[in-house]
């Protein structure tokens, strides 16, 4: 039966990304992994053993994040303390410097975790060598992503943000519309700075 009421079509759906259709599931199969790898070694050893293993991992891991985070705090008054001294700030990058802070932080947070995959991965990001070529990799694909984006998207938007002006002024102004009248939405009171 027709009622010459046309059938509403809806946009077909977006795909869904890869990230959120093997996040979850890869998630899933670590947690499992990770527990059968905690009873083989508690059946090969004891759980003694295995309970001493999660806890020293778990101390170590606050070990390294208060490290990682006293050093970024440390760069950081260093830095405001150049600026507000006039001098320019230098790179003063030095071996064990706090460039991979953020990974030494993720290594301690792999190591809190139970379990024993995620305190070999959590070792492994505290090696220097590893950490510098994670960083190059993760450098390189962020700045291709950043050259990819497209008009709307959230990295267009963060290509926008890093788009500073010469002077860093900001200009203050106020929207005139071509017919001259103004809603009360369009009055604002202006940036205070």
């Amino acid at each position: 039966m027709t009622t010459g009421v046309p059938t509403p079509t809806y946009p077909a759906r977006p795909r869904r990304s890869r990230l959120r259709t093997f996040l979850p599931l890869g998630i899933a199969a670590w947690l499992v992994l990770e527990i059968w790898l905690l009873t083989v070694v508690a059946g090969a050893a004891s759980g003694y053993l295995v309970f001493v293993l999660l806890v020293a991992g778990l101390v170590f891991g606050s070990v390294v994040i208060k490290r990682a985070g006293r050093r970024a705090f440390r760069k950081l008054t260093e830095t405001l303390q150049q600026q507000q001294g006039g001098m320019p700030v230098a790179d003063t990058a030095r071996p064990g410097g706090s460039e991979g802070n953020g990974l030494l932080m993720l290594g301690g947070l792999l190591l809190m975790l139970p379990g024993l995959i995620s305190d070999a991965v959590g070792l492994l990001l505290l090696v220097p060598p590893i950490q510098r070529a994670i960083s190059r990799y993760a450098e390189r694909t962020f700045e291709r992503k950043l050259r990819e984006a497209t008009p709307g998207t959230l990295g267009d938007a963060f290509q926008r943000a890093r788009i500073h002006r010469p002077d860093g002024k900001v200009v203050q102004g106020e929207v005139i519309r071509e017919d001259g009248t103004a809603t009360p939405e369009d009055r604002r009171p202006p940036l205070s700075g």
